[in-house]
């Protein structure tokens, strides 16, 4: 951290304040129930005792406090902006112009772009505070917080056990009470991984409803900008003050709602904690009135998910980092961003991603996934919401809890051993067909980790999903806090 030494006390209340959501900060600080500064202050403090967790890579206190003192001169003056004086977390892939943008590369700790990314713009003309760039996997290229250059990301919830990633750092901040919310990205559950592993609420808009301008790319086709959280209903502010869509109708209860699970494709290897909880959710939510139905989406299912997934997200990475490091005034390429690459993802780039390597895909590869595999997928996940009426896909978002630190590359799931990119095999399907998800947590292990149940909803019907969720959350409960 860089900045002031002195934090503005308060007379207690640190503990209140930072269980606050970004809603309740807000309309705390508008009313005059806070401060936007007493707010800040105790976030800053929270960030200090929670540095060991390595969830943010740059946070300026001078520059939070300062803005924090403005929000409430604004706030006198007549203000009601709707993020008046609530500062939040931005992943270090979104361009910041008064913070260093990283993409978790030591190369790039002194670069400060020219301009904010899109949301960055949007959060400050809403009257937020940028309150730090958060940790991440470098170049957002793994899921489970690894990152030689500014720490591993530890999972508050038991600091031996991983954080998921690539948003590391932004599930991990949220989780820990440092922030109400921080943005990461989705590509093929960058967000959703980690927010389920860390016990957050970790949303994934339709692929191209949130803006993506400003933010480091790895695939176009597959990138979405989206938000982690402790409750729905601040990523239901944040979707809207992002989109300025007015949310769906509230719903009155989970009667008559309607979730389907496909347990060959979601469930066939799964932890057996994972899965006690699952058949626990669905009868949780039949008791309240919703039907959970069982479904088979196609032999080739999880097949067909992986193939669109996989193949577009390491074909599109090169073209797109390429030209946004040219466009951008970044001052790396490709190559030396490719040069310095730690090993693991050094070896990955060389066997995929760079055009000429062994399993780079063909121009037909990819016009076959595109053109014929990607819609396939489209219409199978169509075929649950419009023709058999359902309102959401329901299944555990990762197939296991955070695996311990020490086996991140590898570890075993109901006797088997698995890779670490095991814990995307339930993301990958909205990613490759674009639809909303969302991640909320439902429980713990009897070992105190996370558990997330994943919504998946029709493309673009992201408002209802929110609406739902909202409900579903309802029925859950809250986690307590991590000791």
């Amino acid at each position: 951290m860089t900045g002031v030494e002195e934090i503005p006390s308060i007379s207690g209340g640190d503990d209140e304040l930072t269980e606050l959501g970004v809603a309740a900060a807000a309309h705390a600080i508008r009313t005059g129930d806070i401060t936007a500064e007493s707010y800040a202050a105790a976030l800053l403090r929270q960030a200090r005792r929670q540095s060991d967790i390595h969830s943010f890579v740059t946070i300026d206190e001078a520059a939070v406090l300062a803005a924090a003192v403005a929000a409430d001169q604004a706030r006198a003056a007549g203000s009601t902006a709707p993020l008046l004086g609530v500062p939040l977390g931005i992943k270090d892939s979104y361009q910041t112009r008064e913070l260093p943008t990283t993409i978790g590369l030591k190369s790039l700790q002194d670069f400060t772009p020219a301009a904010d990314a899109e949301i960055v713009t949007a959060v400050k003309d809403a009257g937020g505070i940028v309150f730090g760039k958060n940790n991440l996997v470098e170049m957002s290229y793994g899921v489970t917080g690894h990152n030689e250059a500014y720490g591993q990301v530890l999972n508050p919830y038991h600091r031996e056990h991983l954080s998921g990633g690539s948003s590391s750092g932004s599930a991990a901040s949220v989780a820990a009470r440092i922030v109400p919310a921080s943005f990461g990205g989705d590509t093929i559950g960058s967000i959703r991984i980690p927010a389920a592993l860390n016990g957050v609420v970790g949303f994934k808009p339709t692929t191209g409803r949130w803006p993506r301008g400003g933010v480091v790319p790895v695939s176009h086709t597959l990138d979405t900008t989206g938000l982690l959280a402790r409750r729905v209903e601040d990523v239901a502010l944040l979707d809207h003050i992002i989109t300025g869509e007015p949310a769906a109708p509230a719903r009155s209860g989970l009667t008559g709602a309607r979730f389907a699970y496909a347990p060959k494709d979601y469930l066939q290897l799964v932890d057996a904690e994972v899965e006690q909880q699952f058949w626990e959710t669905a009868h949780l939510l039949r008791g309240v009135g919703a039907e959970v139905v069982e479904i088979d989406l196609g032999d080739d299912f999880s097949d067909l998910a992986d193939r669109v997934g996989w193949n577009l997200f390491l074909r599109d990475t090169h073209r797109a980092v390429t030209r946004f490091l040219q466009d951008n005034d970044y001052p790396v390429s490709f190559d030396e961003v490719y040069d310095g690459l730690k090993p693991q993802l050094h070896a990955v780039w060389s066997a995929v991603v760079v055009p000429g390597a062994p399993g780079y895909l063909s121009e037909d590869q990819h016009a076959a996934t595109l053109g014929v595999d990607r819609p396939k997928l489209q219409r199978r996940f169509g075929d649950v919401f419009s023709r058999d009426g359902f309102d959401a896909l329901i299944f555990p978002t990762t197939p296991a809890p955070a695996p311990a630190i020490a086996d991140q590359w590898e570890f075993t799931v109901a006797d088997e051993t698995v890779p670490h990119l095991f814990l995307s095999k339930n993301t990958i399907p909205a990613s490759g067909a674009g639809t909303p998800g969302i991640t909320l947590p439902t429980g713990l292990t009897r070992s105190g980790l996370p558990i997330g149940i994943e919504l998946d909803a029709a493309h673009g019907r992201d408002t209802e999903l929110l609406a739902l969720a909202l409900q579903v959350e309802s029925a859950l409960g809250s986690l307590p806090s991590p000791a």
